[in-house]
């Protein structure tokens, strides 16, 4: 048996997608041969960490313009596919599916490639490999209605969801009805390859993100405008440092004492320098791969309470801390820079769970083959 990934940008590590997929690839070569099929959008090239995986091959498609280009993207609004879905769809996704032989498990990798192979499930069994839900409560109400419709569409007609929490899970099977077959596939990291860091006692906080999507612009916000202020008053000393794309530029008015790089080239170096990862989310959906990416570096973790239910398998107060507001937040980040033994513990039992439950090692025992509908 081999697996054939089909995605619609080139495989990279630099974005949330990025990194799930690549989880799921490096998980599902454990096992067998993978070729990733890509058309080449966001990078130049795919991550060298690709390259080293072993029984990995990737194939960049040759994705179409212009006349074609057009008619495979009003074939896709005919489907009920939202525009801005549609707009990805290219004709070459599709003739990749197509061209597999029988015995290869095709995997459409996130909605763009679910919608360009809705005609192509109809023949044969795909799998949905879904990075949220899409039409999930953080959308705008003029978009949900039309994601809820073409998810419906996508989760009864695939033979497979994989759904990056078991609240997506749920959610797939009450828009699909109940024999709509879904699995567990969490976001993960490769643990095991992630050097645990020592804090470094100097009161550095971390916040690592993509700054472009709302939900973290707005957890910035949160604690640019709340947190922090609070946290100064005791520790005037505290710093923040924001990593990722769109940080610099978020639009807002930060304190000094926040820094905004923008997207950096070496992430390891940002948790080197720090002495708490923050995960600040208000809203959102999937489970937060920052998240798990601060708990395998060993480093404790101060998380809203929204983060914490995301994360269905941590428990809060062991493996890390959460918060329900803006003052119970500063609260626990006080109570990590003020007691770094404290800190140590919580970030020796964050890394375990990393290992345990969110690593590329857990992740290739959990995708096996399903007995029953709706089994996880």
């Amino acid at each position: 048996m081999s697996d054939l990934v089909v995605t619609s940008i080139t495989p990279t590590l630099g974005s949330g997608p990025g990194l799930r997929t690549y989880g799921v690839v490096a998980a599902l070569a454990r096992h067998h041969p993978v070729e990733v099929a890509y058309v080449s959008w966001g990078a130049a090239q795919p991550a060298a960490e690709y390259r080293r995986l072993q029984n990995v091959t990737l194939r960049a498609l040759h994705a179409s313009r212009g006349p074609a280009r057009m008619v495979e993207f009003t074939r896709a609004r005919t489907r009920r596919v939202p525009g801005g879905l549609a707009r990805g769809v290219s004709p070459a996704l599709a003739a990749a599916a197509r061209a597999a032989p029988a015995e290869v498990r095709v995997i459409a990798d996130g909605p763009v490639v679910a919608a360009g192979l809705l005609g192509a499930a109809r023949t044969r069994e795909i799998v949905y490999l879904a990075h949220n839900l899409e039409s999930g409560g953080f959308r705008r109400e003029s978009e949900r209605a039309g994601l809820e419709r073409f998810e419906r569409v996508v989760v009864r007609r695939y033979s497979e969801c994989w759904m990056a929490t078991r609240a997506d899970e749920r959610g797939a099977r009450l828009l699909g009805g109940d024999r709509v077959r879904t699995r567990y596939v969490p976001n993960v990291v490769d643990a095991a390859r992630v050097e645990p860091v020592s804090p470094t006692a100097a009161g550095r906080l971390l916040f690592v993100g993509d700054f472009t999507y709302e939900p973290n612009a707005e957890a910035l916000r949160f604690l640019a405008g709340g947190v922090l202020p609070a946290v100064w008053e005791r520790m005037p000393g505290a710093r923040l440092t924001a990593v990722g794309r769109g940080s610099d530029s978020i639009g807002i008015r930060l304190d000094p004492r926040i820094e905004a790089p923008g997207f950096v080239e070496d992430i390891d170096a940002a948790y080197r320098a720090a002495d708490v990862v923050l995960v600040p989310l208000l809203r959102g959906g999937g489970s937060p791969l920052k998240f798990v990416q601060g708990l395998a570096h060993g480093l404790p973790v101060v998380a809203s309470a929204h983060a914490a239910r995301l994360l269905e398998d941590g428990v809060p107060g062991r493996d890390f801390l959460a918060a329900e507001d803006a003052s119970e937040f500063a609260a626990a980040i006080e109570a990590l820079l003020g007691d770094p033994a404290r800190g140590a513990g919580i970030g020796s039992a964050g890394r375990e769970l990393a290992l345990g439950r969110y690593s590329v090692d857990h992740l290739a025992t959990l995708i096996g083959p399903m007995t029953e509908p709706g089994s996880s």
